[in-house]
């Protein structure tokens, strides 16, 4: 139908007959049904009227004078104004031939005269239903090639959003582990200094631990997209949670005693020591949490880490031996609690979307928007759950839990530390070429390798290291792949055509500050024999070297945190009743000096009162000073007053 047509209006319909009686009746019927006729009474009007009117429908006779039906609809087909139209035959003609003959020009449908109305009326308005449905059908199909248009429209801005996201991601990629490798590296070759002192070397193993998490963190940023595809999974091994936890302690004790923050770690007794699950993503969010905690909490506020067993697990307590191992599951929460600005109610339901950043977090003009969200995907990765309390201007509580196996300690990896200080009498001297367009890259390897004895000359571009290579001959080339001029991946192409006329082959190692895997196939097609990423250990490097060129070395060995070592503030806390029945046998004065002496935070004082029993009741004496040392001096004070009372 026509897009001019009312309601009452059922379809515009033409009428061809010679006969003025037929018109009549038809007209009249019709019309009385709703439709909007127009007569003609020959084939010429006919085209005419069709070609101005564009009816909906054509009632058309065969036998006429002039133009027979059959002439009509063939020139009408043969228009493509009037092409679709449908034509319904009306005839007194009734044989087969003159029905065949009506459908080979074009005809829908055929009615015999004399007619019945009613089978008119039928015809009529299924061949409109057809049409009706039929235009539905392209109008739908135009908006299905819309929409294709549309859609190839936006799949290329997504094409062009994510190359250019690729591109962001690989830029920033390279400009952070590129400084970063140079505090690696620097660190490590300070190290080597026989003149420093152990606390200076400690200092510099906090700096090279903390640049480590620093990578890791980088990384996990970077790979975000791969954490939203699913692409990352669980990496289940064994270690020592008392030992990450302690390290994690170490790292942030400096940054928390710098705005005056009290940090407290708390762990219980029956939580194992060795479990196994995914270090690297509990560490990351535990990461996380504590550097939050720490950024939103003002100065003299604390922070609070605690471990422990889900409540279920409690009853399983004795079947989990710290030192043996348990084949059942356990649930291990923790909980980031800090005295900091709070979150707002109305912030709690989108904390963990991506990007997303509190009223806090925007004043602190610091973050990304990230951390809550990778914190959340590893936790549920790695079994479990998270969830934030908070009330504003009061604190935050970050708990969540993961899923583990209790380990043993032989189950452990424990990598035997020790420094390269030389190099083995009776071999040649291996000359090494460091090509890198920064500076303070090329000089970290010249800084690692020339003090071991390797011969190392340097070079800022491509083009320089060709040339060397030619003049030189290096035994193996060190070669950053992004640099002007000439970068790293054309200049191996070019050694390896240019040796084909010298039959040797130099050793080419790529050093790149790339993440992404695809680069790893890319190098090693233009000609590189191995690939480092930056940044980089010091003992990978000759690792490498004693792999290709065949190196022996003379090493020292390193200490290392051995393995189930457990720092001071690993004290599980001890319930109430432990020591109201301790202190309930002391004497009263005793217990009145202990009270006053913590009510004026006397901790010197307490400390003397407290030594004072260690040879008459040990327990109690050894309970009381892990509660000072971990100035809980708060929890004392509640203990002495209600043996006061």
């Amino acid at each position: 139908m026509t897009s001019n047509q009312t309601e009452e209006n059922k379809g515009n319909i033409l009428i061809v007959d010679d006969t003025p009686e037929n018109l009549q009746v038809l007209s009249a019927t019709l019309s009385d049904r709703g439709y909007k006729i127009r007569g003609v009474i020959n084939g010429k009007m006919a085209i005419r009227a069709a070609r101005s009117g564009s009816p909906d429908l054509i009632l058309l006779d065969i036998k006429m004078p002039e133009m027979d039906g059959y002439e009509v609809c063939t020139q009408l087909k043969a228009d493509p104004k009037t092409s679709e139209i449908p034509v319904i035959f009306i005839s007194a003609l009734d044989e087969v031939l003159d029905k065949v003959t009506a459908f080979q020009v074009g005809g829908v449908d055929y009615v015999t005269k004399p007619f019945h109305v009613a089978e008119v009326l039928a015809r009529i308005e299924h061949q409109l239903t057809i049409q009706r449905l039929k235009k539905e059908l392209m109008d739908r199909n135009t908006q299905l090639q819309k929409e294709i248009i549309e859609r190839k429209k936006a799949e290329e801005v997504a094409a062009a959003a994510s190359l250019a996201k690729s591109q962001f991601v690989a830029n920033m990629s390279h400009e952070l582990r590129t400084p970063l490798n140079a505090i690696l590296g620097f660190t490590q070759v300070m190290s080597r200094d026989s003149l420093l002192n152990n606390e200076n070397i400690e200092n510099l193993r906090i700096i090279n631990r903390s640049g480590q998490h620093l990578l890791e963190l980088i990384n996990d940023v970077l790979d975000l997209s791969k954490i939203e595809a699913g692409i990352i999974g669980l990496d289940e091994r064994s270690f020592d949670l008392y030992q990450l936890l302690d390290t994690l302690e170490e790292m942030f004790q400096i940054k928390a005693e710098i705005t005056n923050l009290q940090l407290r770690f708390f762990v219980q007794a029956n939580v194992p020591q060795y479990i196994k699950n995914d270090e690297k993503k509990l560490r990351v969010c535990l990461i996380n949490l504590l550097a939050n905690a720490i950024k939103f909490t003002p100065e003299g506020g604390s922070i609070w880490l605690r471990a422990s067993l889900e409540s279920n697990q409690q009853q399983h307590e004795s079947a989990i031996n710290l030192n043996s191992r348990s084949p059942e599951e356990c649930g291990i929460i923790f909980e980031v609690e800090d005295t900091g600005v709070g979150i707002a109610a109305a912030e709690i339901d989108n904390l963990f979307d991506a990007f997303v950043q509190t009223e806090a977090g925007k004043k602190a003009a610091d973050g990304t928007g990230l951390g809550l969200t990778i914190t959340r995907k590893y936790v549920q990765i790695m079994g479990g759950n998270i969830g934030v309390e908070s009330v504003l201007d009061q604190g935050s509580s970050f708990k969540f839990n993961i899923r583990a196996f209790p380990a043993i300690e032989s189950e452990i990896k424990v990598t035997t530390l020790q420094r390269v200080i030389g190099l083995e009498a009776e071999q040649p001297v291996y000359r090494i070429l460091a090509v890198d367009d920064n500076q303070e890259n090329r000089l970290l390897l010249v800084k690692m390798l020339q003090p071991i004895g390797f011969e190392v000359l340097e070079a800022e571009n491509g083009l320089q290291a060709v040339e060397l290579w030619e003049s030189w001959q290096p035994d193996l080339i060190w070669l950053d792949t992004r640099m002007p001029v000439m970068d790293g991946l054309e200049a191996v192409r070019q050694i390896r055509v240019k040796e084909k006329a010298t039959q040797g082959r130099t050793v080419i190692i790529a050093l790149t500050a790339s993440t992404f895997e695809e680069r790893k196939g890319e190098i090693i097609a233009a000609g590189c024999d191995d690939f480092v990423r930056k940044p980089f250990q010091e003992q990978i490097l000759f690792d490498k070297m004693a792999c290709y060129l065949g190196v022996r070395y003379i090493c020292e060995q390193l200490p290392g945190v051995p393995v189930g070592a457990l720092r001071r503030y690993f004290v599980a806390e001890k319930p109430d009743s432990f020591f109201l029945s301790l202190l309930a046998e002391m004497p009263r004065y005793w217990v009145q000096e202990l009270y006053e002496a913590v009510n004026d935070v006397n901790e010197e004082l307490a400390i003397e009162i407290v030594d004072r029993i260690s040879e008459t009741n040990p327990i109690l004496a050894d309970a009381l000073k892990d509660l000072l040392a971990d100035y809980r001096l708060d929890r004392i004070l509640a203990l002495t007053q209600l043996i006061l009372k």
